[in-house]
């Protein structure tokens, strides 16, 4: 079992991501890097009518209407199914986890599987807190694509007697995104696989961005937002452990 784990654990040549040992502070300056890019983006989305690009343009596909927002595929399987999926993913690590944790040979798996549990968990809080603190309407809501209300802002103060929705940002995508913690992960334990665990955690957020926006139930900066967050979380999470272990 030893000589399996060590195997499993052997450095990456992969070109295009950063390596086991990489210095933290670049993995650090990537994610800032994205965040300069992210501020003047979400200024376009909410404040100069981006998110009304996109979601104009996906409800004239629909012909007026969210045509996927009760659809058997969007809002049963990859929202219902994608978030019991997520959840499932959670507890068989927590399972592992346990399994393991007495096991010698397994030792060096220990702190990092720790990690992805909590960077799973805390950032789909985030998410979750974020939404339900924030009164910010979906699409569907609106009367610019058949609902009942109008537009409030972000930072506008919410008309008194106006329900308070919470959509923002997309905790659907959370259950998706938050998994980008693998690729931290797998860059402490099996660093070959690192581009396969970011991969999963891009590719199930994407696919619930996708489904969502569909469906009406959110905007493009919602779900920007919420990538930024998981992103933030699994990487201030890996710095902090990492520091901690060599302390």
């Amino acid at each position: 079992m030893t000589s399996t784990v060590l195997n499993v654990a052997a450095p990456a040549r992969g070109r295009f991501l950063p390596q086991a040992g990489t210095d933290p502070r670049a993995l650090l300056r990537l994610w800032y890097v994205a965040l300069a890019i992210y501020l003047p983006t979400m200024v376009w989305l909410m404040g100069y009518g981006g998110d009304y690009a996109v979601a104009d343009r996906l409800y004239a596909l629909q012909g007026g209407q969210w045509h996927w927002r009760q659809h058997w595929l969007t809002a049963g399987w990859i929202h219902q199914g994608g978030k019991h999926l997520s959840q499932l993913m959670w507890l068989g690590t927590a399972i592992f986890t346990a399994s393991i944790w007495q096991r010698p040979a397994w030792q060096s798996w220990r702190r990092p599987l720790i990690t992805l549990l909590a960077s799973v968990l805390i950032s789909t809080a985030i998410v979750a807190s974020i939404k339900h603190a924030l009164p910010m309407a979906c699409p569907w809501d609106l009367q610019r694509y058949g609902g009942g209300h109008f537009h409030v802002g972000l930072f506008e103060r919410w008309p008194l007697g106006v329900p308070r929705y919470h959509c923002f940002p997309a905790a659907h995508a959370s259950s998706g995104f938050a998994w980008i913690a693998l690729y931290f992960f797998c860059l402490q334990v099996a660093p070959r696989w690192r581009g396969w665990g970011l991969a999963i955690g891009l590719a199930m957020g994407a696919v619930f961005c996708a489904s969502q926006e569909l469906r009406g139930a959110h905007f493009l900066s919602h779900d920007l937002t919420t990538i930024m967050l998981c992103w933030g979380t699994a990487l201030f999470l890996y710095v902090g452990f990492r520091d901690n272990a060599r302390a």
